[in-house]
């Protein structure tokens, strides 16, 4: 070959705000590559950091030590060149989403973020500047645009680092994954690859950074916008991408996975990395034989492994027998620790202390609500005392209309479904078990229910889960007005209900735990309404 070119893209799980580990990751991957023939190693966006940072850049200090570990970085490289993002600061108070290319023991170019996201999860242009200038590397005699995430979904970076010579692209990346977003990725990309014509390397961070998930399938785009290599999703890789000059080689296609395995996945590496990341010991959740909290142990075990979970069954005079015994066949299936702790004397004593304050009232809310309390404090107590952390196991339909309890079923440190909604949490029930059958098939199938009264059903509150899943995904996640999500279809009434407990609910969403997302707009970062608010949409009923 002629002119042969391997960049090797070192797709790694970067950790916020742990400085040294991350320089000694990067470090190992490039000694990995160096032994491979690597003539460029590229690492994630601001990998040296983690991503992302947020107001940690604010801190003076920390953006100090950041240039002080790439410096010290830098002195170590003697191999490969190697590019890692960084954040620069300039001036006073001025800074930068930066990559720098370290090279024969120096710093040797610095690249700068020109497009700086600020919609969905990103917040850029609080803390960033945006960068002027392309920054071309040359390898070999072939001049590469290093460009920077946003800088790649639109047109113009590429454009400019063209009109500046460069003969194929470079895309550092810490892209969060959600539902669909490779394809998402891949069309945009081809639309200006197509027009420019240049080829295009894409590295892509790995891992969970509280509620997000980097899906990692680092990949190479050719001249017409055709991915000729793709690394895996959701695990860390050095993947070596080789060019003849500036056209990329076909090679090694990871396989796409199926829509519920790809969001399963993203699920387990969530959770994982908050609670390895966290330095929890294990998770404890409560296990009440039905699906939500089905789905959320087997997560939590596939996770973690069945010996850092543990499962607590907390029955009340209204808990079922078939969820008795669902529960604990689920847990001999997974192999957790699972206790039984019938919460019936704790009730009993809280409703005697409040018998003189309730007297001649009927029984309502207040004590169903009291039950889930119950069970939260005993979760919460056996948290403290083990240390390991409570998962919670509310979901997102349930979420966006406030069917929970603070303080009760919402107490906890992590929501590992708190963005799927109630449909999608049985497909991905029913996925799990094609892989082992660990959730009980009286679980999956029976009619949801929170058991705080006699023959209590979800449907007795709610409208049927498909009706309540598809208004709210119009109106939480497609920015919907009511009239025209009753123009899609649906019930007036059902759309008045459930968009006005959308709104009513949000004071209870600011006080949920952190959850994974998987969806383009879920309950966390992306989603910041008024609690108080008296607008009305032109749209609304």
């Amino acid at each position: 070959m002629a002119n042969r070119i391997l960049i090797a893209a070192a797709q790694i799980n970067c950790t916020v705000g742990d400085l040294a580990g991350n320089a000694g990751r990067i470090l190992e991957f490039t000694e990995r590559a160096r032994a491979a023939g690597a003539d460029l190693v590229i690492t994630p966006e601001l990998s040296l950091c983690g991503y992302p940072p947020e107001d940690l850049l604010l801190r003076e200090s920390f953006v100090a030590d950041c240039r002080r570990e790439l410096e010290r970085l830098a002195q170590k490289v003697h191999g490969p060149a190697l590019v890692v993002g960084f954040p620069e600061a300039v001036g006073a108070g001025l800074r930068y989403n930066a990559a720098a290319l370290l090279r024969d023991g120096r710093i040797a170019a610095v690249a700068r973020k020109h497009d700086l996201p600020n919609y969905e999860v990103f917040d850029e242009k609080r803390y960033f500047a945006s960068g002027a200038e392309p920054c071309i590397i040359e390898l070999k005699g072939v001049r590469f645009g290093l460009t920077i995430c946003e800088d790649v979904w639109g047109p113009k970076a590429p454009a400019m680092a063209k009109a500046a010579g460069a003969q194929a692209i470079i895309s550092i990346n810490a892209s969060p994954y959600h539902r669909r977003k490779q394809a998402t990725r891949h069309s945009v990309f081809r639309e200006w690859i197509r027009a420019t014509g240049l080829p295009m390397v894409y590295v892509n961070m790995v891992g969970g950074q509280d509620e997000l998930v980097f899906d990692g399938a680092s990949c190479v785009l050719d001249g017409r916008g055709e991915v000729v290599r793709q690394a895996p999703f959701f695990e860390e890789a050095l993947e070596l991408f080789e060019f003849d000059g500036a056209r990329p080689l076909a090679g090694r296609i990871a396989p796409e996975l199926a829509p519920e395995a790809e969001i399963y996945r993203a699920l387990c590496v969530g959770t994982r990395d908050y609670l390895g990341k966290n330095g929890f010991p294990g998770a404890i959740l409560g296990l009440s034989g039905g699906v939500d909290s089905a789905l959320t142990l087997a997560i939590a075990c596939d996770a973690l492994g069945a010996e850092r979970v543990r499962a607590v069954m907390m029955p009340s005079q209204y808990t079922a027998q078939m969820s008795l015994d669902d529960a604990a066949e689920m847990a001999r299936r997974v192999g957790v620790r699972y206790d039984v702790i019938p919460i019936g004397p704790v009730f009993d004593a809280f409703r005697a202390a409040l018998a003189p304050q309730f007297e001649g009232r009927p029984a309502d809310l207040a004590e169903e609500n009291l039950q889930a309390r119950v069970r939260g404090s005993l979760l919460m107590a056996l948290s403290n005392k083990f240390g390991s952390i409570v998962l919670t196991t509310g979901n997102k339909s349930e979420m966006a209309v406030g069917y929970s309890t603070l303080y009760g079923d919402m107490a906890g440190g992590y929501a590992v479904i708190k963005d799927l909604a109630k449909m999608l949490v049985w497909r991905l029930a029913r996925y799990r078990n094609t892989v082992s059958a660990v959730i009980p098939e009286n679980i999956i199938t029976r009619a949801p229910s929170a058991e705080l009264r006699p023959d209590q059903t979800d449907q007795d509150s709610l409208p049927a889960y498909e009706v309540l899943d598809g208004i709210m995904e119009a109106y939480m996640e497609q920015g919907r007005s009511p009239r025209e999500i009753v123009a899609e279809g649906f019930a007036p009434a059902d759309v008045k209900r459930v968009v006005g407990l959308i709104r009513k609910s949000e004071y209870k969403r600011r006080q949920a735990p952190p959850g994974v997302r998987i969806t383009f707009r879920g309950f966390g970062k992306d989603w910041r309404y008024p609690i108080t608010s008296k607008y009305l949409d032109h749209g609304d009923l």
